[in-house]
């Protein structure tokens, strides 16, 4: 039984959330065999009842973070609501809830797309690699990470650190969209395509969103301009790109200029 529940722990830890089949298939065996669809419904035109039910709970779950927010008032009250939140199956996988951190009055509100593993262990935002090499980024435009409030689309980090899905960004993107209202910043920097897409509600890719402002409304209305920039970790494996971040900082400090 100890055996079984570690074999399902590592399973939740890689991301595996669903099976394929009621029973157990050797693949090399069984090759020719033609796989039974689980939950097979005689009537094409009928929903599977386990998308049906996963979608109601996603609904479900994107309406009561919308209500929550509506209600908090500060970012006291927001990150309280949200360490308590249980809407997301993200939490029940994750060490920490990685709220946003820096200055509530920030100019610049800095936006990843979810927490990494120490980030998860430490519950801050940005202090792992990436973190030490935005801050060294925003250092070489005069700006210091103090003054700045940085955070993510997600408070939890993914299973090993896979990319999350929709339904996991729509969940939380309602946090995120209010403490954007209540910190009211001059300017949005977005990194990575990811965080961009989620904030900016477009499929481009990160190379055709960078390199100018977009305009970002929120729900009363406020025009913040964002600036989308690769994201520290990619600049860390592609290190050639670094030179196209360092002009987006030029930018960004110019637009704080004006």
């Amino acid at each position: 039984m100890e055996n079984r529940e570690n074999i399902l722990s590592w399973y939740i830890l890689s991301g595996v959330d669903e099976i394929c089949g009621d029973e157990p298939m050797n693949v090399l065996t069984d090759q020719n065999k033609q796989a039974v669809p689980v939950n097979t419904v005689n009537n094409q035109n009928s929903e599977r009842p386990a998308t049906t039910l996963l979608a109601q709970e996603n609904t479900a779950a994107c309406n009561s973070a919308r209500e929550i927010c509506d209600k908090a008032q500060t970012l006291e009250d927001l990150k309280a609501m949200v360490e308590s939140f249980e809407g997301c199956s993200l939490k029940f996988s994750a060490n920490s809830t990685v709220f946003g951190h820096g200055n509530p009055q920030a100019e610049v509100m800095i936006i990843g797309e979810a927490p990494g593993a120490d980030e998860d262990r430490i519950g801050e935002p940005f202090v792992g690699r990436s973190g030490h090499l935005l801050d060294k980024m925003l250092q070489a435009v005069a700006i210091r990470r103090e003054d700045c409030f940085i955070t993510n689309i997600l408070p939890w980090r993914p299973p090993g650190n896979r990319t999350p899905t929709e339904g996991e960004v729509a969940v939380c993107l309602p946090f995120l969209q209010r403490q954007i209202e209540l910190i009211k910043p001059r300017i949005l920097l977005l990194l990575g395509g990811s965080a961009a897409n989620a904030v900016l509600g477009n499929a481009d890719s990160i190379s055709n969103m960078r390199g100018h402002f977009i305009d970002y409304i929120t729900a009363s209305g406020m025009n913040i301009p964002a600036l989308a920039s690769f994201h520290p970790a990619f600049l860390l494996r592609s290190p050639a790109q670094k030179s196209k971040a360092w002009a987006d900082m030029m930018r960004l400090q110019r637009k704080l200029a004006e």
